[in-house]
């Protein structure tokens, strides 16, 4: 018999997962697999219904009560249907690309707590599959494996677009990963440890700083404690999962549907599921590191003190997850797709730069906290790096804005006879009118003769 209603929380230690019998360890697993599917059919309606809320159009409304039932005919539908494999196609690739996205996107999930230890069955179980010492390096290596599964199926299709649909996103993974990874150092080096059941117990309590000689306490969650790193992996994590404005790899004007282009039936729905269980992985990984994990919020804590006992955690952890899967719903409605060199640019120039002065200052800060160096010491210190940035920031060179030309000097530059050729900003070109009044202004310097008028 299950025990729902107990009476204290208890936090899981490396230990506790040692002593679950097999068929304990069995059953969880069966659990998490049956869960994140029905976590993706609920996050696929889900985002249908809030982004139709959003742009006032009707949503699913047909299938089940409301369309609720919508997400589960689309699910059936699609592993029924014909599947057409390109003739050029590397078959055992092809069929590998998939198997490798869905396979590390449910592998993720094995290292997530989703509670503290309950009675299961009369047995003493935490709310978590498995934990180890490295628990978040483990979730890091799923993600850099799910890049082989988008590039191999770029490749293997056999067709120009999906194969540099495949690249693109290798490349935009690849380079996001870097500044999510950088993102949790910090979470690291404050909780001392890497396992995730150490770090949601490490936010359990309020932290201690020590502000121009004055001790305050601040909530213990990393999201307030560690704000830069957590607004660094939330963006991170946009770019890691190809979310808009994200979404680069799937540019219909431009790649028609990115890497998976080639794919159908089956196939395509282990990449669709793979993309919401990514989405669903990064917001669980989020909410172990910055948002307490399965603890509940500070208010109702207050008023409610076994909040946190038993089944209750996987509650608000749930809903925790929810609220981050909201955000990457709201982002996908409101905000445009960015170009690809502004994206790239602003991962390696922006976001990188960012973590490493972040993990630096709070390296400085636990030295500082940590007694190590005498009083003189610290200020020498301090007022030296004070010292560099500002002169890094005033020698640092400026780059100057290129001087915008008018439109008689763009057609002055134009040789003769030429075709106008759009501006390489992606400026709208002058209209024809604007380019037939210059002409006759200056029908000279338009080229050819001189009594030859621009169409």
């Amino acid at each position: 018999m299950i025990d729902i209603l107990a009476a204290h929380a208890e936090d899981p230690t490396l230990t506790t997962f040692e002593q679950d019998v097999w068929w304990i360890s069995l059953i969880k697993l069966v659990g998490l697999f049956v869960m994140l599917l029905l976590l993706t059919l609920f996050t696929i309606n889900y985002e249908r219904k809030v982004v139709a809320r959003m742009a006032v159009r009707p949503g699913p409304n047909q299938v089940g009560f409301r369309g609720y039932l919508t997400s589960l005919s689309d699910g059936l539908k699609l592993p029924f249907k014909e599947e057409i494999i390109p003739r050029t196609a590397d078959k055992v690739v092809y069929f590998i690309a998939p198997v490798i996205s869905a396979t590390t996107a449910f592998t993720a999930f094995s290292v997530i707590p989703f509670g503290g230890v309950v009675t299961m069955f009369g047995h003493r179980t935490a709310l978590q599959l498995t934990d180890v010492p490295v628990s978040v390096l483990v979730l890091l290596a799923c993600s850099s494996m799910s890049v082989y599964g988008v590039v191999l199926a770029g490749w293997a299709s056999g067709s120009t677009y999906p194969l540099l649909g495949g690249l693109r996103s290798s490349a935009q993974m690849i380079s996001y990963e870097v500044a999510m990874g950088l993102s949790i150092v910090a979470v690291f080096m404050t909780a001392g440890s890497m396992s995730t059941s150490e770090i949601v117990r490490a936010q359990a309590s309020g932290q201690s700083l020590t502000v121009f000689g004055h001790a305050i306490t601040v909530p213990g969650w990393y999201c307030v404690l560690l704000l830069p790193s957590f607004v660094v992996y939330m963006i991170s994590a946009v770019g890691e999962t190809n979310r808009a404005p994200f979404d680069l790899p799937e540019a219909e004007s431009e790649l028609v549907g990115g890497f998976h282009t080639e794919y159908s039936s089956f196939k395509f729905a282990l990449f669709f599921l793979a993309e919401y269980i990514n989405m669903i992985t990064v917001s669980a990984f989020c909410t172990t590191l910055f948002l307490g994990g399965w603890r509940a919020p500070w208010p109702v804590t207050a008023v409610w003190h076994g909040a946190n006992s038993g089944y209750w955690a996987l509650v608000w952890f749930f809903l925790k997850v929810f609220a981050l899967l909201f955000g990457f719903i709201w982002l996908r409605a409101t905000l445009p797709r960015m170009r690809y060199d502004q994206f790239m640019r602003f991962g390696w120039k922006v976001l990188i730069p960012v973590n490493l002065v972040w993990i630096l200052a709070v390296a400085y800060y636990k030295v500082i906290r940590s007694g190590d160096l005498g009083g003189d010491a610290k200020w020498i210190i301090t007022v030296a790096i004070v010292l560099v940035l500002l002169i890094a920031a005033f020698a640092w060179p400026s780059k100057e804005k290129p001087k915008q030309r008018s439109i008689e000097e763009d057609l002055a530059r134009r040789p003769p006879g030429s075709f106008p050729v759009p501006p390489m900003d992606l400026q709208v070109p002058p209209s024809p009118r604007a380019r037939r009044a210059v002409a006759e202004r200056a029908p000279a310097t338009v080229g050819g003769d001189s009594e030859q008028k621009e169409v």
